[in-house]
């Protein structure tokens, strides 16, 4: 090499060390919320085919239950099963998204990933406001989260988190509840109970739930157990859930509500949840007399590992919506994974005096709404109306109907060239349903189609009422104010977008019916 050439090598290194040297103390000065902007998650673009436009989804890869959700500081946390490596489950960590609103919701970095112990499954949060744990610095509280760590054997874990869930410090003395011998023993929700004044932890195990109790959020004491002889057992139980709730708005009674999950086994076949109506005393749960039929959830296919909002004055769920039947085999991508609308839960009783579970859209969602595309009032049908210039595959349906001489009527929604998923109601058998045999895709997973049915009947002896969600991938129906739901995922076709309305064997009358446009919650 000649000495020019050499030279201009020379010349050439230093430049580029200079370059190297400058980009680096422009990023050392750089204002650190930037960087840490930067950093965070992808945000998902909602422009993929079936991807939800006011669910919650990811923007890539695996997602199943949520965990860990808390009101706190201001936002909603929503923590939930993640497999931030890949499609399919494993390697399950703990995604993580706040909200201001329920609705509108941001993705951050993973909060926990699997460690020497085994893989993060599900659990809960729970705000130490008075540092009650002595895991933070003086007064000064933090978040707890409670997971299971799923290796050899499944056990019962603490970590806690100074900077509102973004990172979190696994507890020392981990495990805080080891395995007694159990294969399935996982799941712990925490609680606190104000008449014992003690903290609650339940966990599902096999198919029951195994109360704990603490004074200080740490050391863990065995209560008692429910369950055995109680419900259905077609199944693993996963995911309970326990709260206190007036009984049509009586503050002077209230009732307890223990919910759990099971897989499978459930109303619609695979993955569903049951819940009990009982009194908590602050170790034993006691169900009400008389409660011998299983009480379903939800009884469309799509509505599992049900969780509450932690820190609120009153009970909000969201469920991951998806079955493990097929989960793995829904066709999206980049994303495999959706949660359901968030729901306030609470109890009424019926006409014939049973207390009921009853879950109803939250009212925040009315924030979505955009152009009322129908209204009608005091409209007969008989037969079947198409809906005019109706091009839609977002929008909410509220609807009241006086039973009259139709055998059945209903909406059918995301109509195209040989798709619908009908939503109706037999007045002649009393059950709400919604078939998605002709909805589109369904051929990926043999136990995807299929009629899925609710018993409900007829408020006042005459009047059915139906609010109804459609987005891109899903259909959740609310029947009567909510005393009962069918959740539902569908994959139709691009050109099903059309809407009608339906009635057979004789008419029905429309009292009232609104139709909104649903704007996509990115917006």
């Amino acid at each position: 090499m000649t000495k020019k050439r050499q030279l201009l090598v020379s010349s050439m290194v230093i430049v580029v060390f200079i370059v190297v040297v400058s980009i680096w103390y422009v990023l050392q000065k750089e204002d650190p919320k930037q960087i840490e902007e930067t950093t965070e998650a992808s945000q998902a673009s909602y422009d993929e085919t079936w991807r939800p436009q006011f669910h919650y989804t990811p923007a890539k890869n695996w997602m199943n239950d949520p965990n860990g959700m808390v009101y706190y500081k201001g936002k909603y946390h929503l923590f939930y099963q993640h497999n931030p490596k890949g499609d399919q489950f494993g390697n399950m960590s703990w995604g993580h998204a706040v909200s201001e609103d329920l609705i509108h919701w941001k993705e951050l970095d993973v909060a926990m990933e699997p460690d020497e112990y085994g893989m993060i499954f599900s659990g809960s949060v729970v705000v130490d406001e008075d540092n009650t744990s002595g895991l933070f610095q003086g007064d000064e509280g933090g978040l707890i989260a409670y997971y299971t760590s799923a290796g050899d054997v499944q056990d019962q874990r603490l970590a806690y988190s100074t900077d509102e869930g973004k990172t979190w410090t696994k507890y020392e003395g981990n495990p805080i509840v080891p395995n007694p011998g159990i294969k399935d023993f996982r799941d712990p929700v925490v609680m606190w109970h104000e008449e014992s004044e003690k903290w609650i932890m339940l966990l599902v195990a096999g198919d029951k739930v195994m109360f704990y109790g603490s004074d200080n959020m740490v050391d863990w004491s065995y209560l008692s157990e429910f369950g055995s002889d109680h419900g259905a057992h077609g199944g693993v139980w996963e995911t309970p859930e326990l709260f206190e709730l007036p009984v049509d708005g009586n503050q002077d009674q209230k009732k307890w509500v223990l919910q759990v999950d099971m897989n499978p086994g459930s109303i619609a076949g695979g993955s569903g949840g049951q819940y009990f109506i009982g009194d908590f005393d602050g170790k034993e749960f006691k169900l009400d007399r008389g409660q011998t039929e299983t009480k379903w959830t939800d009884y469309g296919k799509d509505f599992y590992a049900t969780q509450a909002f932690n820190n609120m004055d009153k009970v909000i769920w969201i469920a991951w919506m998806s079955n493990w039947q097929y989960a793995a085999d829904i066709p999206t991508s980049p994303w495999r994974g959706a949660m359901s609308l968030p729901r306030e839960v609470s109890l009424t009783t019926n006409d014939r005096g049973e207390i009921l579970l009853t879950q109803q859209p939250i009212k925040e969602l009315d924030d979505l709404r955009g152009e009322k595309l129908i209204e009608m009032e005091n409209r007969t049908l008989d037969g079947s109306m198409s809906l005019p210039e109706f091009d839609e595959r977002t929008y909410e349906i509220v609807a009241t109907f006086r039973v009259d001489e139709a055998d059945e009527f209903g909406f059918k929604v995301a109509q195209g060239e040989g798709e619908e998923t009908i939503v109706g109601y037999d007045d002649q058998n009393n059950y709400l349903f919604t078939d998605r045999n002709n909805s589109g895709v369904t051929d990926f997973h043999p136990e995807f189609s299929g009629v899925f049915r609710a018993p409900m009947e007829a408020m006042d002896g005459y009047t059915i009422k139906l609010h109804i969600y459609v987005d891109e991938s899903s259909v959740e129906v609310f029947g009567n104010n909510g005393q009962k739901v069918l959740t539902n995922q569908i994959f139709p076709s691009e050109g099903s977008d059309d809407l009608s309305i339906y009635s057979y064997g004789g008419n029905v009358t429309i009292e009232s019916l609104d139709v909104y446009d649903l704007e996509s919650m990115h917006e």
